[in-house]
């Protein structure tokens, strides 16, 4: 046998392996890492895709809640995991995306997980409190420029997508309001409600209740499409402002250097999980748009959302704490 030959028998027998093991996989449990406590929409999110991807995987898909740092800690345990396939995360825009450029954090999410699939996407909605006089988003915006550095908005905290969001809105309609950071959207609305801040960007599940209860005042949805469950509020290209998309998001990734072949496994088993209609009416109940792509679209959104999170932070200079 020549050389050439020799090195070819070699790397076949080391490849071997890891074929017989893609083509068995999942031979055992999954586990599916949610970086935030349970029920918020990651952990919905996991548990109702995580039990169809159970059926169709025919292993057990264990949901494991490792909250922290924002999503920050159960991602970092996700890039630190063994390369198999058999720890997986569902993580959201906030640890993949923007804490990178906001504080330093131990992985580089193009470099340290390899991207499963886009699961889905939420509108971020702008929404006022009822004593702010401002009915749309053209009086919001005249409102802030006759009273530079008087409105508030509030957050679910410094380097959340909720504060980035208004970042942009800034940015944008070229205003000066004030941030005034909270520890979750729970008490951000509470003290919206109580007028002590006049405005916030939040997901459009959490602002849902106070919408319809008409104690909150919707100026204008971040999606790019109206909202069936809000369909009465225009989007912010609609309401003149194309530019301002503003898009939480949830994927599915795995430690970097898992086999192609066991990453196209998964992907294949949580798309068709996503495609039941029963998970598609569970998850839009939840104001939620089920997606659904390949590993390599999945990494081109991630690497474009990053770049564009990057710039805001920089435009308008946000410190971190890099």
């Amino acid at each position: 046998m020549t050389i050439g030959g020799r090195l070819l028998a070699g790397l076949l027998l080391l490849l071997a392996p890891i074929a017989a093991a893609a083509q068995d996989f999942p031979a055992k449990p999954i586990r599916l890492i949610v970086p935030f406590p349970p029920g918020g929409p990651n952990d919905i999110i996991a548990r109702v895709v995580g039990q169809k991807m159970s059926e169709l995987a025919k292993q057990p898909v264990i949901v494991d809640n490792r909250g922290g740092q924002g999503g920050v800690l159960g991602t970092d345990a996700v890039a630190k995991a063994a390369p198999d396939g058999y720890t997986i995360a569902i993580a959201s825009a906030g640890a993949l995306a923007i804490s990178p450029s906001m504080e330093k954090v131990a992985y580089d999410t193009l470099k340290d997980l390899a991207p499963i699939t886009l699961v889905a996407t939420v509108p971020e909605m702008l929404v006022v409190a009822t004593d702010v006089p401002a009915k749309n988003m053209s009086e919001l915006v005249a409102l802030a420029k006759a009273q530079p550095g008087k409105l508030n908005f509030a957050s679910s905290g410094a380097g959340s997508l909720p504060h980035l969001a208004c970042e942009l809105f800034k940015l944008t309609a070229k205003i000066d309001i004030v941030h005034v950071p909270y520890r979750g959207a729970a008490p951000a609305v509470n003290d919206l409600l109580g007028q002590q801040v006049q405005m916030t960007f939040l997901d459009l599940p959490v602002l849902l209740p106070q919408i319809k209860a008409g104690t909150l005042r919707p100026i204008a949805l971040g999606g790019r499409e109206r909202a069936p469950t809000a369909p009465d509020v225009p989007t912010t290209a609609e309401a003149g402002m194309p530019d301002l998309i503003i898009e939480n998001w949830y994927g599915m990734v795995a430690p970097a250097g898992t086999p192609p072949a066991i990453i196209a496994k998964l992907n294949t088993i949580a798309t068709e999980a996503m495609a039941d209609a029963t998970v598609k009416d569970k998850l839009a109940d939840q104001g939620l748009t089920l997606v659904g792509d390949t590993p390599e679209h999945f990494r081109d959104f991630i690497a474009a959302d990053i770049k564009k999170w990057a710039k805001v932070i920089k435009d308008a200079g946000v410190e971190t704490a890099k």
